[in-house]
């Protein structure tokens, strides 16, 4: 068994992190943050010198029981004679108490479970004004589900890596899917839409919701669509838009006959569901009928008007069509969300912080890259480190994936001009106002307008003229500088357009915007102002990708280094896998890799060897993460598991085992990849060979 290390932050005053916490329960709007566990230490020979440490966990079965089974296991790392390591001194501590706190985001309590080691365990909760209060039955399953969602939700999320922050799998066999199955089909009707939904999601619904998205994580991760189904059937007997979610499940494992037939019979009843629609129209899409899904895509807009989705599946429609121009007026269209921050709340100043490597299970190669090398973050081109892609969130990021696309397909010159034969443009309408006016003020109106700025994520971004250009072939592409990549001219402030019509952003059928008079501008529309800022943004990007590739090449014809730091070649990498160029991505990683381990550039490289199909690259991309995982206490990775489990259906899983135990990992590094097979056999992944058959 591989051992696994506890983390642990210690505390100024004992008991000041949970106070913290009670504090904040008032401000947390979603799924609450991950569970704290809270210690209380004492010597083992003195009883003396207590400390108060605490780290945060997610994945623990939040039942009593279980919650006092986990503290249990934690006395383990201070039990006289096996001391840990604390500080670089050998010191034997015992738990005195342990406190588990676990967020109830439907019924806005904080669940705590107080151990007195060795002696009682309580169970109560703690509402937002800081009151005690019994744990029901009630109370005790709503928290398991939460618990549940957000081991799952917040596994991979990257807003979620704070320090000292244990992840567990959740599900880690059939009795525990059963557990979350059966508290699913108790509260999914009930209280799901209280659960909160996606960035993309406006207003969660009954299927719309965070368990809607962890129900779909787990059938991804398990492959146990059979028991989905079942549970499905259940819920659609007491509500029948659970139609859409048995239909999805339907086409994910390829029954598509029954799926079609369920569609259709359920359009029919409801013929206004957006989420029926929507289905629909991805169906449409993967069978190359763009014209059906056109007309079903539209359907779900009509239906669903407020919200993202659905707007950026007809957008999608249209790039597939090569309507650019009707692309880029419904993403114009799009009704666009806030980004609301993670339910992280300030913890207070740590005394210090005790981070241990795992005995075991580290490969040699993967060092701590939470301390980087000489210069290595502080020399980073400005250029590259001030970004502002990297930082876009929800809707405001789909949008930007869409318009990456547009370009993908025509380039970016041929994105401006479509851009300015829908869009009114700032410059030509001053023009067109100064010679209606008679007057000569147009060269004052044009240098306001250059002079004019668009902020995105903090970022001022200087916006100027657009001239003329030319679709580029890949070959143009490449040997371009960075003074092709034209800076995008400002499209017209509202306020400018004087007697226009009112202005609905959320209607794509709306009249145009300027008076009859204005005959160069009747079939124009206003491009609202976050759009404006996305064209910057790309801009941005464009310009910074296209300088870099110049810069190769003028160093591979004179045969000289091109060096960069590590930082930015991961950040060269991200900005290649933004523009959709994944061999100058490949190629960004690799040298990143070259100069040591990075786990963000290996990230990078098994999405590029899995759209690749390179099974070799994508097992040992798996080792080396999960090993790397193992380091900073993460058991848990959806994202590791898929890749296993497709490599387990397409090689099966003896091949896979022969292919790690032939590599040169040490014992304990095996153990931990031994710990997806067992997933394999627990679940029955397709291509699974127990080693018991004779297989």
């Amino acid at each position: 068994m591989v051992s696994t290390a506890v983390p642990e932050i210690q505390e100024m005053v004992i008991g000041e992190a949970v106070n913290a916490r009670t504090a904040a329960l008032s401000s947390f709007h979603s799924l609450g943050p991950p569970d704290l566990v809270h210690l209380t230490k004492v010597h083992a020979r003195t009883n003396a010198q207590e400390a108060g440490t605490y780290h945060y966990v997610t994945g623990i079965d939040t039942s009593s029981a279980s919650i006092a089974a986990y503290l249990n296991t934690l006395t383990y790392s201070y039990a006289p004679g096996e001391g840990q390591l604390w500080f670089g001194k050998q010191q034997n501590w015992k738990i005195q108490t342990g406190v588990y706190c676990c967020y109830n985001s439907l019924s806005r309590v904080d669940l705590r479970v107080r151990v007195h080691i060795p002696g009682s365990v309580e169970a109560f909760v703690i509402d937002e004004r800081g009151e005690k209060h019994k744990a029901t039955d009630q109370i005790m399953l709503e928290t398991y589900l939460c618990s549940v969602i957000r081991a799952i939700l917040f596994a991979d999320d990257e807003d979620y890596n704070i320090t000292a922050y244990r992840r567990f799998n959740p599900l880690p066999n059939r009795e525990a899917e059963e557990k979350f199955l059966d508290a699913a089909e108790k509260l999914f009707t009930k209280v799901g839409w209280q659960l909160g939904s996606e960035l993309e999601v406006q207003v969660p619904t009954l299927l719309s919701n965070n368990l809607t998205t962890t129900f779909f994580k787990y059938l991804e991760i398990t492959g146990r669509y059979n028991e989905g189904i079942n549970l499905l059937e259940k819920l659609r007997e007491k509500e029948p838009d659970f139609a859409a979610l048995l239909a999805r499940v339907l086409l994910d494992m390829d029954e598509e006959v029954k799926a079609v037939q369920l569609l259709r019979n359920s359009i029919i009843t409801s013929p206004r569901d957006p989420n029926l629609l929507d289905l629909q129209t991805r169906f449409c899409m993967s069978k190359n009928r763009l014209d059906f899904a056109l007309a079903t895509a539209k359907r779900a807009v009509n239906s669903a008007p407020s919200e993202f989705g659905p707007w950026a599946r007809l957008v999608k429609v249209y790039i597939e069509q090569h309507d650019y121009q009707s692309a880029l007026l419904t993403l114009n269209s799009c009704p666009m969300f806030p980004y609301q921050n993670v339910d992280l709340h300030r913890m207070p100043v740590a005394q210090r912080m005790h981070l241990p490597v795992p005995t075991d299970g580290v490969l040699q190669d993967i060092i701590d890259d939470s301390i980087p090398g000489e210069n290595e973050n502080t020399n980073v081109d400005p250029a590259l480190s001030r970004l502002p892609a990297s930082s876009l969130r929800g809707t405001f990021a789909k949008a930007y994936d869409l318009l990456v696309e547009i370009v993908h397909e025509i380039g970016w010159d041929m994105l401006l001009k479509y851009r300015s034969k829908v869009f009114i443009m700032e410059e030509e309408y001053r023009n067109l106002k100064t010679e209606t006016n008679g007057t000569k003020t147009g060269k004052h109106n044009r240098a306001d307008s250059n002079a004019s700025q668009v902020a995105v994520n903090g970022t001022s971004l200087s916006t100027g003229q657009t001239p003329e250009g030319s679709v580029m072939g890949d070959e143009d592409k490449k040997d371009m500088s960075a003074a092709d990549i034209v800076k995008p001219a400002q499209s017209v402030d509202a306020e400018l357009v004087k007697g226009s019509e009112e202005h609905h952003p959320a209607s794509a059928t709306s009249e145009p915007v300027v008076s009859a008079s204005a005959t160069p501008f009747r079939s124009k529309r206003l491009c609202e102002r976050w759009l404006d800022n996305l064209f910057m943004v790309m801009y941005e990007d464009m310009r910074v990708y296209t300088l870099w590739r110049a810069e190769f090449a003028h160093f591979k014809s004179q045969q000289l280094p091109y060096n960069k730091s590590l930082r930015e070649w991961e950040i060269l990498g991200a900005l290649a896998m933004r523009l959709k160029h994944t061999e100058e991505a490949a190629e960004a990683f690799s040298q990143s890799m070259n100069i040591r381990f990075s786990a963000r550039a290996l990230k990078g490289l098994l999405d590029i060897y899995t759209a690749r199909n390179e099974p070799i690259n994508i097992l040992h991309a798996t080792v080396k993460l999960t090993s790397y995982d193992h380091r900073w206490y993460k058991e848990f990775s959806p994202s590791l598991i898929v890749a296993i489990k497709r490599l387990v259906r397409e090689e099966g899983s003896q091949k896979l085992r022969n292919m790690i135990h032939g590599s040169d990992y040490s014992t304990s590094v095996i153990e931990l990849m031994d710990g997806y097979f067992e997933m394999a056999k627990q679940f029955k992944w397709p291509g699974y060979e127990d080693d018991d058959d004779g297989k």
